[in-house]
């Protein structure tokens, strides 16, 4: 069986209707899972930047990249070395949990309390992928509620 690496491909598109659909068909059609997929656009100007955390071999991959650059909507695609990766996730706690601990969890994963109410604390983190990780692992002493995680975002260095 073939290694199956953890790869960031980042692609600058036209920023239309159906150009999601076929940036992600072409890895269902290959019988590849997206772990995360983040879709947001480029300020000033007409595009967006779609990037897509996956797993598979070298070879499946470079042949996505491949026919990613075929797609017509499609400026550039990124599958470099050297990306800097972010990733946040909020996670919601009941009120009975220690406000100082939360805060204290969350700033050593580069995050803060963003809203408290009545019954619930709401944390938020950004960190590196894997850290985001570790720090919900490390949050399951403080009884979550509710964790809703992003996509990965990703720049090359």
């Amino acid at each position: 069986m073939a290694d199956k690496t953890r790869r960031v491909v980042s692609v600058l598109v036209e920023n239309e209707s159906s150009v999601l659909s076929r940036v992600s068909g072409l890895f269902a059609g290959r019988g590849y899972n997206i772990e995360t997929l983040t879709v947001a656009p480029l300020p000033n100007t007409n595009r967006s930047r779609i990037t897509i955390v996956t797993k598979g071999s070298q070879r499946v991959l470079e042949q996505i990249t491949k026919q990613l650059h075929k797609l017509v909507p499609v400026y550039k695609v990124v599958e470099h070395e050297e990306m800097v990766e972010k990733e946040m996730v909020l996670v919601k706690f009941p009120i009975e949990e220690n406000l100082a601990d939360i805060q204290a969890l969350c700033g050593a994963y580069n995050g803060g309390i963003v809203n408290v109410g009545t019954d619930i604390i709401i944390g938020m983190v950004a960190d590196e992928p894997f850290r985001i990780k570790h720090f919900i692992e490390a949050t399951q002493r403080y009884s979550p509620i509710e964790v809703v995680r992003g996509g990965v975002v990703a720049i090359e260095r």
